[in-house]
């Protein structure tokens, strides 16, 4: 019963309550070295992808040349400033996601979803290798109406190809970018802190025919 609710989106009504005060982070981005903030610079832009824990998706971005910016958090729930253990009880209708910040001059936002296409596999709905939950669930949280012309367009393009490579349907949400709720310290650059930490990504191994060739890793 517990693992069919895990799965199953929770109404606005039925959510925990959550607090008014947002819960502590870290003060500075482990390996870019700057004071980790979800604030844009000028002349940067942002974007949002939740593609199942949030530790290996972060990884792959701000390895990316050009993002300036990564952190880790919760978003497209109710449940206002959430912990990790209430959004993994499924009683929030959080999604894990990574807030990126770029450099539109050194990397386009097509590129940054060819790596979100290419890094996970969009067609598992409410769960993402292992990992089973609403808080893993795809999807892509768009700034402005190019960011939502772009998705909405490239998971058609893709979906096709993923059809044609016998794979199942994208289930990937995509929505205006909703509050960001920045996770716990620890989660932060995970995987800088532990290099043999936990990653359950994996993508379907079909490429995405956009951006300008910046690969998944």
């Amino acid at each position: 019963m517990f693992g069919r609710k895990k799965i199953e989106m929770i109404g606005r009504q039925d959510a925990l309550a959550g607090r008014q005060e947002p819960i502590a982070t870290a003060d500075t981005h482990f390996v870019l070295g700057r004071p980790l903030s979800d604030e844009v610079p000028e002349g940067m832009q942002q974007a949002m992808f939740g593609m199942g824990c949030f530790w290996g998706v972060e990884r792959l971005f701000w390895q990316i040349p050009g993002v300036w910016m990564t952190g880790v958090g919760y978003a497209a729930g109710f449940t206002p400033n959430p912990t990790y253990e209430e959004v993994c009880s499924g009683q929030t209708g959080h999604n894990e996601v990574v807030h990126v910040i770029f450099d539109p001059d050194a990397v386009s936002y097509l590129d940054l979803l060819k790596v979100f296409w290419e890094g996970h596999d969009p067609t598992q709905g409410m769960a993402q290798g292992n990992d089973r939950g609403t808080q893993y669930r795809s999807g892509i949280y768009c700034y402005d109406a190019d960011q939502t012309a772009a998705a909405n367009s490239s998971a058609k393009t893709y979906g096709e190809r993923l059809m044609s490579a016998g794979s199942g349907v994208i289930t990937t949400e995509i929505t205006d970018a909703p509050t960001f709720f920045a996770a716990e310290a620890y989660h932060q650059q995970y995987l800088a802190k532990n290099p043999g930490g936990y990653c359950g990504l994996g993508g379907t191994g079909v490429s995405c025919p956009i951006g300008s060739g910046i690969a998944a890793s």
